[in-house]
Formats: C-alpha cells, sequence, structure tokens
C-alpha cells in the first residue's frame, strides 16, 4: 500500500505539471461530473466558475463536463486522488471508501432537522470531514445541499418498513447504505447512477432512494409511482479537489477558489430549495403518489445501527453530532 501510495504521489506531481494547466499565466482547471447540466449542484459550480473567472480578472478557468462525460463517479473520485482531472463533486457516500469518517452521513437519521444539519456542516466538525481526506489525496472544498433521501418504487407503496421486505432496492456504493437497507428488511443493490433508469425498467430493481430533485430531474418517476418521504438520510454532496493540484496552486488562486466555493455553495443551497418545491410539484401531477410514513417506524428500525458504532471513530462523531444545538 505505501509503495502504491508513493506511485500515486509521483503521478500526482506529474500530472499537475502537464494537466492542471497553464495557458500563459492562466490557471485551468477541468471539473467534471455526473449530474445533468439542469441540476442546482451544476448550475451552482457553473456560478463557481464565473465568480473564480471574475475575482481572478480571467486568470482562473474552471471546465466542467458533466452528464458523466468523463467517468462514473467513483471513477471520477479516483481521477482526481492521481490529479488526471482536477475537481469533482461526489455524494459523501461513495467517499466512505476512501475516507471512512464519511459514512457519519449515510447513517440514518443524524440529523434533527434541516436547521441542525447545516449547523453541523459548517461547524468545526464539518470542517474537520471536509478535509479529512488530505491523506489520500482528496480534499474538500465545500458541501453542497443533497436534501434527504426518501423510498420510491415501482409497483407497491411503501408505507412501514414492512412494506420494504423483499425488495430489491437500489443504492450507492457505500457500505453504511447498504447496512441501512439491510436493517430496513430490504435487499440493497448498488447500481451506478447513469445505468439505474435503465435498472428500473426492466426490474433488475424494485426502487431506489434519492432526494426530490433527483427523483425528478432523472425522470425516475416516469418508471417508480410511488414516492415515501421518510427522510431516512440527509447525504451531502461535496466539492473535491485534488490535494496535491490544492498545494501546486499559487496561494491567491487557493483564496479566490475557496471564495467561490464557499459563494457558490450559498447559492446552490437557494436554488435546492427551489428546485425541491417545483420537483415535488411536477411529480405529483404526473401522477406519483407520495406517501407522508410515520417516520418513527423506520427510526426505530435503525436504532442498533448507531448503538453498534459506539466506540468507534463513526461513533464518536455521532455524539459530537447530536451536542451541536
Amino acid at each position: 500500500m505505501i509503495r502504491v501510495f508513493r506511485l500515486f504521489i509521483i503521478l500526482s506531481f506529474l500530472a499537475v505539471l502537464s494537466g492542471c494547466a497553464a495557458k500563459g499565466d492562466t490557471v485551468v482547471l477541468k471539473l467534471a461530473h455526473g449530474l445533468d447540466i439542469t441540476h442546482p449542484v451544476h448550475k451552482a459550480m457553473i456560478f463557481m466558475a464565473e465568480r473564480a473567472k471574475e475575482k481572478s480578472a480571467g486568470k482562473i478557468r474552471i471546465d466542467i463536463y458533466p452528464s458523466e462525460q468523463l467517468g462514473s463517479e467513483r471513477e471520477l473520485i479516483e481521477q482526481v486522488q492521481i490529479g488526471c482531472i482536477d475537481m469533482t463533486k461526489t455524494s459523501t457516500a461513495p467517499l466512505e471508501s476512501f475516507i471512512p469518517s464519511m459514512g457519519v452521513f449515510s447513517v440514518p437519521y443524524i440529523f434533527r432537522d434541516h436547521d441542525h444539519r447545516w449547523k453541523v456542516l459548517l461547524n468545526p466538525i464539518g470542517k474537520k470531514i471536509l478535509n479529512s481526506g488530505e491523506k489520500v489525496g482528496l480534499r474538500g472544498l465545500c458541501y453542497y445541499d443533497a436534501g434527504s433521501r426518501s423510498f420510491y418504487t415501482k409497483d407497491k407503496p411503501v408505507n412501514s418498513p414492512a412494506d420494504l421486505k423483499g425488495m430489491k432496492i437500489r443504492v450507492m456504493k457505500s457500505k453504511t447504505s447498504m447496512e441501512m437497507v439491510k436493517e430496513l428488511g430490504a435487499s440493497p443493490t448498488p447500481i451506478s447512477w447513469g445505468e439505474l433508469y435503465t435498472s428500473l425498467q426492466q426490474g433488475v430493481v424494485d426502487g431506489a432512494e434519492n432526494n426530490p430533485p433527483s427523483f425528478y430531474t432523472s425522470r425516475h418517476y416516469e418508471v417508480c409511482r410511488y414516492y415515501c418521504l421518510d427522510e431516512h438520510t440527509a447525504i451531502p454532496d461535496i466539492l473535491l479537489i485534488s490535494y496535491v493540484v490544492w498545494k501546486g496552486l499559487p496561494e491567491n488562486v487557493r483564496k479566490i477558489l475557496q471564495e467561490s466555493a464557499d459563494e457558490s455553495m450559498m447559492f446552490q443551497r437557494k436554488l435546492w430549495k427551489e428546485k425541491t418545491a417545483e420537483s415535488m410539484k411536477v411529480v405529483e401531477e404526473a401522477g406519483v403518489e407520495v406517501i407522508y410514513p410515520d417516520k418513527e417506524f423506520f427510526r426505530s428500525k435503525v436504532r442498533n445501527m448507531h448503538e453498534r458504532y459506539r466506540g468507534t471513530e463513526i461513533g464518536n462523531i455521532l455524539e459530537e453530532i447530536k451536542a451541536v444545538n
């Protein structure tokens, strides 16, 4: 592992020299992600690129490649690690394979409400988690709102965990997410986001779980006619930059990039709120049955997960999160 990581560092420095380009004295950064161009997070990254260009008088250029043009979510994380691309946006769930502490966000019902979540993300706990990937070549720039994740299904509604029994539910490639779905009685099935629409159509899985804007923009509501708002997890998105690329940037460029990312986060939170309301309206008008279950049924089924983390790194973070007022 040490030899592999040393090789990664060497390759990363070579990538920085050849890739994170400089045209004249202009810094050019390549940012790739898997979302559609109508998604609030994509629009926020466009906003960030514009702000960085403006603040630097055109000396910072961020080229953005959406819709999995350069690879799947995990592939993009790996490309950022070795500096093949400079930046990516990912959910924190698949990041737990690289940064174990990120797994805390996939533990169900860790936040009391929306306000508590953002208090946590923006205080020292959230910032510590954001920067916890530097040892594996990944540096977090900011969080983006990804709302709360809930189940949507094809053929039958979910009113309680009992209804999930025997169902195959698509999850992200996250050990914690898979454990949660098992606790609720379903069979977790990891499938990449780009393949999910077809998998739902063909019956490879019976349903999935995600937030309202993603349910809408993916058009999964065309296949899944039931949406159960149990809101089991609130897994944020995170904007990543290669740590080697970051360290190789001049201090003034790093400052502008961080400021632009922070501003894009605030811009995205506003867009997210608007997009969530729009998404719920559209899917209901399209005939999706929206279910508002008693969340306590779901909380009680996964309570043991919290207990099992006691004494571990994630358990300690959970205690810190609970203490935030």
